[in-house]
């Protein structure tokens, strides 16, 4: 993940390397409380929802992230239940372009009340390392001219719960 001082410049950079059109998506996390790991509830603008949790390494640059998903068919019911037996963290509001590059998603994340930022998401291969998701991944940073003082080690959740309130508009 990098803090992105530029979208649009991104965006067009992403333009020039994806073999296909972006997608945007509207999601809404709603992270909760856990021993280990992160889970949260997500919710897309179109009414789809899944639980999702992942175990990930902070630092900076490329990390390995293990993840289940699981689709929910009722989120409010789901957001509602999950109120009762855990304690909710934070809720990260976000609008996401989604580029494909090979089997790397591009993520330009516009998150309410931190700014803006770009992830990457390689898939690994059958038999890859975390290595060579490493090096597919700084090869694309590079493409895109996202410079290594950008990057962040921390989760949105982590950065929302340490972020200073932005003066008003």
């Amino acid at each position: 993940k990098a803090r992105v001082p530029n979208l649009s410049a991104l965006r067009q950079r992403a333009l020039e390397v994806s073999a296909a059109p972006s997608v945007v998506l509207t999601q809404r996390d709603t992270f909760y409380a856990v021993r280990q790991g992160r889970l949260k509830l997500r919710e897309f603008g179109d009414g789809a929802a899944e639980l999702i949790y992942y175990e990930r390494p902070d630092h900076a640059g490329p990390k390995l992230s293990q993840y289940t998903r699981t689709p929910v068919p009722d989120a409010a019911s789901m957001r509602a239940l999950l109120g009762q037996i855990l304690e909710t963290k934070a809720v990260i509001a976000k609008r996401r372009e989604v580029f494909l590059v090979g089997r790397t998603r591009i993520h330009l994340d516009e998150v309410e009340d931190l700014g803006s930022f770009m992830e990457l998401e390689v898939v690994l291969a059958e038999g890859e390392t975390v290595s060579d998701g490493e090096r597919i991944a700084s090869a694309l940073m590079e493409q895109l001219g996202v410079l290594p003082k950008n990057l962040v080690s921390r989760a949105y959740v982590d950065l929302l719960e340490t972020a200073k309130p932005l003066p008003a508009k």
